[in-house]
């Protein structure tokens, strides 16, 4: 980038600013993130990403600015996803050393961070940002004196070597493998002159001998290896740049302005080669793009990505903390939201050095966790942010065909279902599946007892798909995903049990979450199986099909009722039917009734039934998965509803620099479920939608004023402001749904 072009970098931002702050609405600029001080390491990053390719950022005290690398799809031989690499950046003179003034800011409206240091002829900035519409990061630097600059790639995948003890944790699922478990070295290209070149790739995988270990060998003739020859890494370049050496470019002569690119990949490709060109293919192709019009572009994807929404709440400095865990989450959300695998619970993207070992570490390692995998997931439809959820619609329609084969060889019987702990291809890791097995233990039997018979996923995911149906209106998404995804999955519920005498299935064996781990009709697929059932035959023959309409009304007179219990204080919704084992978990299954699966809820029958419920659950807390401000919010407890919802946006990780970094919590850092339901929880307090009915502050405090836009069912938007308690404003989008919005007074 030319020092004109530079300028003009400044001068859009600084117009796109200006822009957005006369807007009365917008008050993004407001949480930018500004730091001005380097960090002492790591822990101090910011991150930034375009959905599919993060990095975390940090200037170090001794100056060097740092890029820890990463992308959505960059899986190891063991199923773990790994960082891409690290680039670390240092500039002579060095404009960050001690004394001189610094600033950092990431700025949310542009997507891109601004890093000024010095003053007068000293002054010195740099800019990055990742395309939101092309596989590039930009790094430019501009100095009112000449500088010479270095990259150096920091590769610390150098050796085979084996893991041990704890760090088998980032690869969960092989902890008690009857193998040894190796990490494998990374590879650093030779022979360039004016580029680096690297890559990890895939020279062994786990998916054979993981379906081979849970009886599935007979799929893998009629399936491929996802992980065999993937490969990731990427290239470095920068004009006037040359290397010294095969992971390092310097400067041939200062110059006053540098423009560094790099550009990630991650393909599977029969050899080596074939990626390398690729790769080259790619840099020709963007390298050639104008980078003006590339940025304005990208400007222009993330000004209309925060005009979908927003939500900010004004009275208390209460008020600004949610409003600033809510805005930067949903920022979190979206910088790794667009790639080929959703985003994962434990860090996302942005994960770091932990626990004593390298940024590839994270617990829980990489399978996915339905439960944890959902929460980033549900507040998006409110958001509006639709082009974030196929990703996770995509991978478990892709592992249909899987579980399809997987309950026909297991149980004998046609269906499907979406196990609680899986590969992104669909199976079980062998950890909970269980390495060592008594040789009479059924090929369906699962060891571990958190998650043997938890079949939730199945439902759950169906609602998720029928809501956003129901916001977006897509028939090609009902056609080609809901509607045969929901044959499979209910098949399953249809076939699996018998009925006894009433005509009722009796759902045993079988659990409630991972907390009732021996239970008859668990309350969560009792509830589950109602309301997607019901849902699904409110859809038109035209929609359904006569067939499928005739299956659901059949099956749904087959689903027993909830089960309530007497106590001290009152009747209150049972767990399940009958239990026998005591708890394994933290989890309140009953309330599964009012979220997910929103059976109860404010202007809904039975309300004081769930309330009762919920004031006696026996697990409490807003932290990590717990659900407990989202629910209390569904039953318009206002005040547990805000007091949970201030204790988790005031709840980040010590250690982290940034404020939405939150966790470990029960998983890790950044932990997305916890900033998921700070989402989430926010929006219910707001607005709830249900039976073509729009509820405005359903568990609203009236000390908390707001400007908010957000999203409903019908491709609606609701925009409007709240000012002691009264909804002062209020905009329907189309005007025919005005008729359909209830203000919800206590």
């Amino acid at each position: 980038m030319n020092r004109i072009h530079f300028i003009a970098v400044f001068l859009l931002i600084s117009t796109i600013n200006s822009v957005a702050s006369s807007l009365d609405v917008d008050l993004l600029s407001k949480y930018n993130v500004t730091w001005n001080s380097p960090s002492q390491d790591h822990n101090g990053s910011m991150p930034i990403g375009n959905g599919d390719t993060g990095m975390n950022v940090w200037v170090e005290q001794n100056g060097d600015l740092v890029l820890l690398l990463s992308k959505t799809d960059a899986w190891s031989e063991n199923a773990a996803l790994l960082k891409l690499g690290r680039v670390r950046l240092s500039f002579s003179p060095n404009p960050f050393a001690d004394g001189k003034t610094f600033n950092q800011t990431l700025q949310l409206r542009t997507s891109d961070i601004l890093i000024r240091a010095g003053e007068g002829e000293k002054e010195f900035g740099v800019h990055i940002w990742v395309d939101a519409n092309n596989p590039v990061i930009h790094v430019s630097t501009v100095s009112k004196s000449e500088h010479d600059v270095s990259a150096k790639l920091d590769v610390w995948r150098k050796q085979k070597r084996e893991l041990k003890d704890n760090e088998l944790n980032r690869v969960y699922g092989l902890q008690s493998a009857p193998f040894p478990v190796y990490s494998y070295p990374d590879t650093v290209c030779e022979g360039y002159e004016d580029q680096i070149v690297w890559y990890h790739r895939n020279q062994h995988s786990i998916w054979q001998d993981n379906l081979k270990h849970q009886g599935m060998e007979a799929f893998i003739q009629q399936s491929s290896d996802p992980l065999m020859n993937l490969t990731f890494g990427g290239g470095i370049i920068g004009e006037g740049l040359k290397n010294d050496s095969p992971d390092r470019l310097v400067s041939t002569s200062p110059q006053k302005n540098f423009d560094i690119a790099i550009y990630p990949l991650t393909s599977q490709t029969e050899t080596e080669q074939e990626w390398l060109e690729t790769l080259e293919s790619n840099i020709k192709r963007f390298s050639a793009n104008n980078l003006h019009d590339d940025l304005t572009k990208h400007f222009a994807w993330w000004d209309e990505f925060w005009n979908r929404s927003w939500i900010y709440v004004k009275g208390s400095d209460e008020a600004e903390t949610v409003t600033r865990g809510y805005v930067l989450q949903r920022w979190v959300t979206a910088c790794a939201g667009r790639g080929r695998f959703p985003i994962k619970f434990n860090g996302s993207i942005f994960t770091v050095d932990g626990d004593g070992f390298d940024a590839d570490y994270r617990r829980w390692g990489g399978p996915y966790w339905w439960q944890n995998t959902r929460l980033p997931y549900w507040p998006m439809l409110a958001c509006g942010d639709f082009d974030l959820m196929p990703p996770l619609f995509k991978m478990y329609q892709d592992m249909t065909p899987l579980a399809e084969f997987r309950t026909q060889t297991w149980f004998g019987h046609p269906g499907a279902f979406i196990g609680e702990t899986v590969y992104t291809w669909g199976m079980y890791n062998n950890e909970n599946y269980g390495w060592e097995r008594d040789p009479d233990l059924p090929v369906s039997e699962l060891t571990n007892t958190y998650i043997r018979r938890e079949y939730t996923a199945s439902l759950e995911l169906l609602a998720m798909m029928i809501d956003y149906y129901h916001y977006t209106m897509d028939e090609a998404f009902l056609n080609d995903a809901l509607l045969p995804m929901s044959d499979s999955y209910l098949a399953f519920w249809d076939k699996h049990y018998e009925t006894n005498q009433d005509g009722y299935l009796v759902m045993y064996p079988a659990q409630a979450l991972e907390t009732l781990q021996d239970a008859k009709n668990p309350t969560p697929d009792v509830a589950g199986l109602h309301w997607v059932l019901k849902r699904l035959l409110a859809l038109s023959e035209e929609q359904a099909t006569e067939s499928r309409i005739a299956f659901w009304g059949n099956l749904l007179k087959k689903i027993p009722p909830l089960i309530t219990k007497d106590t001290d204080e009152g009747e209150i919704i049972a767990g399940a039917e009958a239990t026998y084992a005591p708890p394994g978990n933290s989890e309140n299954p009953e309330l599964y009734t009012v979220f997910p699966f929103r059976l109860f809820g404010v202007e809904k029958v039975g309300i004081e039934l769930a309330r009762r419920t919920f004031m006696q659950r026996k697990n409490r807390g807003p932290v990590g998965w717990r659900q407990d401000d989202t629910q209390a919010a569904y039953l318009g407890l206002t005040d547990i509803a805000k007091d949970y919802l201030v204790k988790r946006a005031s709840t980040k990780h010590d250690g982290s620099r940034f404020s939405a970094f939150w966790g470990p919590n029960f998983d890790w850092v950044p932990d997305q479920d916890h900033g998921g339901n700070l989402m989430k929880a926010l929006q219910t307090m707001l607005l709830q939608t249900d039976d073509g009915k729009i509820y405005l502050t359903p568990a609203w405090p009236d000390d908390w004023d707001a400007e908010f836009k957000l999203h409903a069912p019908m491709q609606t938007t609701i925009e409007g402001k709240i000012k002691n308690g009264e909804i002062t404003s209020l905009i329907v989008q189309p005007e025919s749904r005005k008729k359909d919005v209830v203000i919800v007074e206590e």
